[in-house]
């Protein structure tokens, strides 16, 4: 005998931890499997007059039936059916990694004589996108200080059709008043594009204070275990379907399946590691505020963050990123590398593994960010000679701390 087992809609009223489990869940009709099935095909039959030969003039790829994988992909469309539920969105698209959703974004909605107005700080691939790429293709960019409401303001030009910005900023966590640059850019004609990496849909939902699309790196917090790349960009379903049509068949930036699956899985542990890393990041936080090695903290939910209001009257819980200054910071980032037992003296972030890295001003100066004037000014006031950029992971808080305090101690 042959049953056929059904997926039940999820309730409209379902707890955001329930969303984060089931949203897009579709259970398979044949087995009952409840984990998600990872479709490898690149392609699917179908009967004349089902699909389109071209891209060019459909309106929403997903409203196809699956064709070709770079056009949709039933276990990816499950990712993004997830994504959009997580941060209360019509629709998403899942992305090859964070900056080809950075990438697809921009260059579906800019084109030559078009204006740009960037955070100053951000993450360096879209800097380095945004400064040394666009100008090249007739898109002018203007880097803002996203704290500087005025300075915002003043940089909007008849032609600024984007906004892009974070919060908090990669690497000094600065915060962005997400309702009030959405204000602005509203008033003035422009898209408002928030790259919510280092919050997680956990602690800000960027679409809720006016947002027009919201972008992740999924290959940090939101898979968190340091093993596939990806992205995602999230908003209302016209944007989104815009974006699709360019990025996802253009631009290449598909997802593959198998790592859909990854994120999936993911994202199912994605608000108990949230809750675990953002309660280990206050205490490792609260350590570090009085080590004698260490200059100055920077974590929103500290009160010595100079926009903890903000933060907290935006964010649900501070994340897992914290900033610190150590004294004679290329010698503490010797002491760190040789020394450290459990967190780790490496790059990226979001990961199940605590990781640290110095990132040294001068250096990024040179390299990335480019800050002069003013702006450096800004970024020198909370980064010094050198921010370390410390991800927590998920190992006890205890053990952060004691690990952190013998390595940092001369």
């Amino acid at each position: 005998m042959t049953k056929t087992f059904t997926t039940h809609p999820l309730p409209a009223d379902a707890g955001p931890e329930t969303r984060s489990l089931d949203a897009g869940l579709a259970i398979d009709p044949a087995t009952g499997a409840i984990a998600p099935n990872v479709s490898m095909s690149v392609n699917n039959v179908l009967m004349p007059g089902d699909g389109a030969f071209s891209a060019d003039g459909v309106a929403d790829l997903a409203d196809l039936p699956y064709l070709y994988a770079r056009w949709a992909n039933p276990t990816v469309r499950q990712l993004e059916q997830r994504l959009a539920a997580l941060e209360g969105a019509e629709d998403a698209l899942a992305t090859a990694t964070g900056m080809a959703a950075i990438a697809g974004t921009l260059l579906t909605f800019l084109k030559a004589g078009d204006h740009l107005i960037v955070s100053d700080v951000c993450y360096a691939g879209a800097v380095e996108l945004t400064q040394r790429v666009l100008p090249d293709l007739g898109i002018e960019v203007t880097p803002v200080n996203m704290a500087r409401l005025d300075r915002v303001e003043a940089a909007i030009r008849p032609n600024t059709r984007v906004i892009h910005c974070e919060s908090p900023v990669n690497p000094i966590l600065r915060i962005v008043d997400i309702a009030a640059v959405s204000a602005l850019a509203h008033r003035y004609g422009a898209l408002l594009t928030i790259d919510s990496t280092f919050a997680t849909p956990v602690a800000t939902q960027p679409l809720a204070f006016g947002a027009d699309l919201v972008i992740h790196s999924l290959t940090k917090f939101i898979n968190g275990h340091g093993d596939v790349l990806g992205g995602a960009v999230i908003g209302r379903r016209d944007l989104v379907a815009r974006i699709r049509g360019r990025a996802g068949v253009y631009l290449g930036a598909t997802l593959p399946a198998q790592s859909a699956w990854l994120i999936l899985r993911g994202i199912d542990t994605l608000y108990p590691r949230m809750r675990t890393i953002c309660e280990s990041a206050a205490a490792v936080a609260a350590f570090l505020e009085n080590h004698a090695e260490v200059e100055r903290v920077v974590y929103p939910g500290l009160a010595s963050h100079p926009q903890h209001a903000l933060a907290a009257g935006q964010m649900a819980s501070f994340g897992g990123m914290i900033g610190f200054r150590a004294r004679e910071p290329k010698a503490a980032a010797a002491r760190l590398a040789e020394r450290l037992r459990i967190v780790h003296y490496a790059f990226s972030l979001g990961h199940q593994r605590s990781l640290v890295v110095l990132l040294d001003t001068d250096e990024m100066m040179a390299s990335t960010f480019r800050l002069k004037g003013e702006a450096l000014d800004d970024y020198r006031a909370v980064a010094g000679d050198g921010l370390f950029r410390l991800s927590i992971g998920l190992e006890t808080a205890a053990d952060i701390i004691r690990d952190l305090d013998q390595a940092l101690t001369r």
